[in-house]
Formats: C-alpha cells, sequence, structure tokens
C-alpha cells in the first residue's frame, strides 16, 4: 500500500525527542501501525501484541520478554497486554534521560489513557491518529488552517464535486483512499462486524451484540442532531445507564465524538444537551445504508454529511497537532445557532455548513447573531459550503469551499 504523508508526523518525532515513551491511539485501521514503522524503522524494532503466543509471554514474563525486545522498540496494540506497563515505568526510571524508548499504540482511548496516566504520568506523551484528512488526501499535509494569518485561500479552487461526494460515501480510512479498487460497503460491513467483535467485548461484556449494531444505526441516524438519551433508549427498549455506557465505548474507541455546546460558563457546558456525530463519513453512510454519491448529496442525510465531513477535518487538524481539540456548537432557545465554535487563544471562531454549492447571503446569519451576543471574543467567521469561489460577507464571514478548510 503506497504511502501518503500524515500530519501528525513532526508531532510524533518530536515527542519521540522528549518524552521516554509515546502512547499513539485512535481507530482500528486509521493508519497507527503504518505510520510508527514509517517513521522509526531505522531506529525501532516492531512487535504486535496482537498476537496470541507474544501476549503469553509477556503476561507470564514481562522481565523477559522485555530484555528480549528491549528499547528501542515499538509494542503495537498495547492494550491486549496493560500489565506489562509498570516494568516499561522501571525501564524507563533506570535511565529517566534515555528519550524514545518505548513507541505504543492501541485502539482503545479509554482503557489505555487511564493505565499509562496512572503508570506513566509524566513519562508519556499522548497522541491520537485519525483516519485521513482532506489535507492528507490531497498531498497538502501541512496546509495552514484559514484562521491562521499566514494561510492562503485562492479565490478559486478545483473542485470536482461528484467525487468529493463519492468519497464522502467511502470513507476515509487509508486502506480505502490507497487502494480506490476496494469495495467500500464490504470493507465497511467487515470493520463494523471486527469492531464489534473485539473491541466491543474487550470493553465491556455485552450480551446481544445484534442489539448493539441496531444502537450504532439508530445513532448514525441522528448523527448531527441534539441527543435525547432517554428517547433514544425507549426506541430501542435500552436503559439510560446502557445508553450512556454504550457511548462512552463508542467515543473511548475513537468512533464517535461527542460535541458539547458552547456556553460562557464552562460547567454548564457538561450539562447541556450534546450533539454526536461519527469520525468517519464512510461509516455514517455505511450506518444510515446510503451507497451511492447521489443519494448521500441530494438526500436528508446531506447536511449531516457535510457537518460530520468539517467537524471531522477540524478534530483531525487539533488532534494532528497534538492539541486536544477546543471545539463546540452554539444554539439558543430561539433555534439560533452556528454548527461549530472553535474556542482558541481567547476568541471565538464560529463556522458553518452548507451542503450548498451556491452561496448566499442568509448563509451567515447564525454567525452574525453569534457575533452580536459575544462583540468582545466572536472573530469573523467561516462558512463551509461545496462551491469552488472564496467569498466574502463582510465582516462577519468568509464562505470557503469544504476542501480548503
Amino acid at each position: 500500500m503506497d504511502y501518503l504523508k500524515r500530519t501528525l508526523e513532526p508531532v510524533l518525532k518530536k515527542a519521540a525527542a522528549e518524552f521516554p515513551a509515546i502512547l499513539l491511539t485512535g481507530p482500528r485501521q486509521s493508519g497507527k501501525t503504518t505510520l510508527l514503522k514509517h517513521l522509526f524503522k531505522k531506529t525501532h524494532r516492531y512487535v504486535s501484541m496482537e498476537a496470541p503466543d507474544i501476549q503469553a509471554i509477556a503476561t507470564d514474563d514481562p522481565r523477559g520478554f522485555l530484555d528480549l525486545y528491549s528499547p528501542p522498540v515499538i509494542l503495537d496494540e498495547i492494550q491486549y497486554v496493560p500489565g506489562l506497563l509498570p516494568y516499561i515505568k522501571e525501564i524507563i526510571d533506570a535511565n529517566r534521560n534515555k528519550k524514545g524508548q518505548f513507541i505504543l499504540s492501541g485502539s482503545q482511548n479509554l482503557l489505555l489513557s487511564q493505565n499509562i496516566s496512572e503508570t506513566l504520568a509524566g513519562r508519556s506523551a499522548i497522541l491520537h491518529l485519525l483516519p485521513m484528512s482532506l489535507r492528507e488526501q490531497s498531498n497538502q499535509s501541512q496546509r495552514k488552517a484559514p484562521w491562521d494569518s499566514n494561510a492562503k485561500i485562492p479565490l478559486k479552487s478545483e473542485l470536482d464535486i461528484a467525487a468529493l461526494w463519492k468519497n464522502h460515501v467511502r470513507g476515509y480510512y487509508p486502506e480505502l483512499v490507497v487502494e480506490a479498487k476496494r469495495n467500500s460497503h464490504l470493507w465497511h460491513a467487515s470493520y463494523i462486524q471486527t469492531y464489534v467483535e473485539r473491541d466491543i467485548r474487550m470493553l465491556r461484556q455485552i450480551g446481544d451484540l445484534t442489539q448493539f449494531q441496531s444502537f450504532l444505526r439508530a445513532l448514525a441516524a441522528r448523527s448531527g442532531q441534539l441527543l435525547n438519551f432517554a428517547e433514544l433508549g425507549r426506541d430501542l427498549g435500552l436503559s439510560l445507564n446502557t445508553v450512556k455506557a454504550w457511548l462512552a465505548i463508542l467515543e473511548a474507541t475513537f468512533q464517535i465524538h461527542i460535541l458539547r455546546p458552547y456556553h460562557n460558563n464552562i460547567s454548564k457546558r457538561l450539562v447541556k444537551t450534546p450533539k454526536v456525530y461519527f469520525t468517519d463519513t464512510g461509516t455514517l453512510c455505511y450506518l444510515t445504508g446510503l451507497t451511492s454519491f447521489e443519494h448521500a448529496k441530494n438526500g436528508p442525510l446531506s447536511g449531516p454529511i457535510a457537518e460530520t465531513i468539517v467537524l471531522s477535518e477540524l478534530i483531525k487538524f487539533f488532534y494532528h497537532q497534538g492539541v486536544q481539540p477546543p471545539i463546540y456548537f452554539w444554539r439558543t432557545s430561539k433555534g439560533e445557532e452556528v454548527d461549530f465554535v472553535i474556542d482558541i487563544n481567547n476568541r471565538l471562531i464560529p463556522i458553518e455548513v452548507k451542503a450548498s454549492s451556491t452561496g448566499y447571503s442568509k448563509m451567515a446569519d447564525g454567525i452574525l447573531k453569534f457575533k452580536e451576543l459575544f462583540p468582545n471574543k466572536a472573530q469573523s467567521g467561516y462558512i463551509s459550503y461545496y462551491g469552488s469561489l472564496k467569498m466574502p460577507f463582510g465582516e462577519i464571514a468568509e464562505a470557503i469551499p469544504v476542501t480548503q478548510l
């Protein structure tokens, strides 16, 4: 499989030069192994912890295992042997000044982060790799964000709308991006089945896996909507605690992103009703039964799909810089809203998303209201749309092609 440069590369190299250990997490098939092998093939040995015999050796004789696979080493899928972490700590503490000794990877953020935080606190950097971004797919991995003062957005962009929507339906996992002939529907079917049968069962004992898949599909149908936990539970015959537990699993394994509302009072952001988005548009389209780009582009889910691609681009941009994404949505009791708000450097950057290819003045209405309510912090915003022209809306906002976000 061909290698496409990832935006996380410089951050990963820098972390390896500054920390004794690195944990790289992200969903299955997001390219973690490929990236680590590419960056560290000349300096680190590679061991996959997924093989049962390797797990048995590491579990039964951790010190012997670490003597056999001494650092510098990449230990892939470390979640299978979390008991190895205290022994890794022992080696690091014996030579604390040596950087990049252990590079660990895994696909379960919740368990891994907890174990790393408890065992390797102060000794490790935790980074996240998500599926490929639009900038990575177009070999523009280091393109600046539009709100960066050094960003250069062309007045007109080449935009193949049909190809773009086909990619949305296909999804942005590296294997599907690089191998254009792969059947994406079969790939996602296998991915979901493997994910449910392996990752889900490792995190929580779920008796009825079929019901969990029904939960996935019901959640996909609500993508981009305010998430009513009780209603979702009633529709599926699930308790409120089960709904919350299953959502936590999906979030911990990077399948969804739960978006909180923006509020001046930080504590209130946590109690207000959130929205849910899937990490990958291909997963969303598969779970909602969309197989053609025409149905995706022109059907009732075109808006949620467009929002999903923009949110995933924003999340990837921040995660791949080693930063927790400071992204929210804004909505008033009157129904006024802005799809996404970035809270960065004491300023608020509002972003609206439109699935339309035509620019029109009312696109900026939500951003205008937001700026009126937050005059001291709100900056000029952006409207992501499927047109090819950069269009200014005075000092309120600028409409830019989705590929330039």
